[in-house]
């Protein structure tokens, strides 16, 4: 295979054991699941499978605007180019740290001043890479979603209200409920996606975006069940739940909003 071509994961260097994407999600999943922040996405999913190994890789292809996460202390630096991706080094570029709601993503302005390397100039290579850091972006809003109703189970369980626990009013085992409905449609939804990429689905584009909208919402839906659920505590950075919600507010927005994945997938189908 071309370098310049994305490359599944069990035909890139240093994967002897042969594992491809649907290995792959599992540990993004996890990653979520504990607010990680570092860009295991972007250096596991997105650069490996063209050929950038070793460095810890931050992108600017599925930023939100001009901000690039991970920019304080990447290795390395894969930026959109033309119709390609050219890779840099740290001294390569210059960065303008950036505050956003989730401090713990080191988010920045990343600009180049030199000419670092080209990755790739093919547009279809570029897209797949695209669609493998939406699959990582979903699969770790699932991790999220599960951290957020597992933190709010457990305080429900604790906290009395009326000299009952809390989990035991109907009220609440609704928005729990819910909560858990939205990520058991989710997770067929991403494992499937990670399916179509290694395997080179002609629906793949289309199964990343649907996976995405899917995560994003049972992350949302979590998040706000759980910050109920929670009351005033949650609002507090004393309580672990910021993480989580902060964390699904950004990757929500990144690599595409919901109404891109909902566009592209009504456009699949010539809606």
């Amino acid at each position: 295979t071309s370098p310049s071509r994305p490359r599944p994961l069990n035909q890139t260097r240093d994967t002897p054991l042969g594992l491809d994407e649907t290995y792959l999600v599992p540990v993004l999943e996890e990653a979520g699941r504990a607010a990680l922040p570092h860009p295991l996405t972007e250096t596991a999913l997105v650069a490996a499978p063209l050929g950038v190994a070793g460095p810890m890789v931050a992108t600017d292809l599925g930023g939100a605007g001009s901000l690039v996460a991970s920019a304080t202390f990447a290795e390395a630096f894969l930026l959109v180019s033309g119709r390609g991706l050219r890779l840099y080094e740290a001294h390569e570029v210059d960065i303008e740290p950036v505050e956003t709601v989730d401090a713990s993503r080191h988010c920045g302005r990343v600009r180049p001043r030199a000419g670092g390397r080209s990755v790739t100039e093919d547009p279809e290579a570029v897209a797949a890479a695209f669609d493998r850091g939406v699959l990582g972006a979903a699969a770790e809003l699932l991790g999220l979603s599960r951290a957020m109703l597992e933190l709010t189970v457990g305080y429900a369980a604790q906290r009395h209200q009326f000299g009952k626990p809390i989990g035991s009013f109907q009220a609440v085992k609704h928005h729990l409920a819910n909560a858990r409905l939205e990520i058991e449609f989710a997770v067929p939804a991403v494992l499937y996606a990670a399916y179509a990429i290694a395997h080179g689905q002609p629906d793949a584009s289309r199964s990343v975006s649907q996976a995405k909208w899917l995560a994003g919402r049972a992350a949302a839906v979590a998040g706000r069940a759980a910050l109920q659920c929670h009351g005033a505590i949650g609002y507090t950075t004393e309580h672990d739940l910021h993480l989580y919600l902060k964390r699904s507010w950004a990757l929500a927005r990144a690599w595409g909003s919901a109404d891109f994945h909902a566009d592209r997938v009504a456009a699949s189908i010539r809606l």
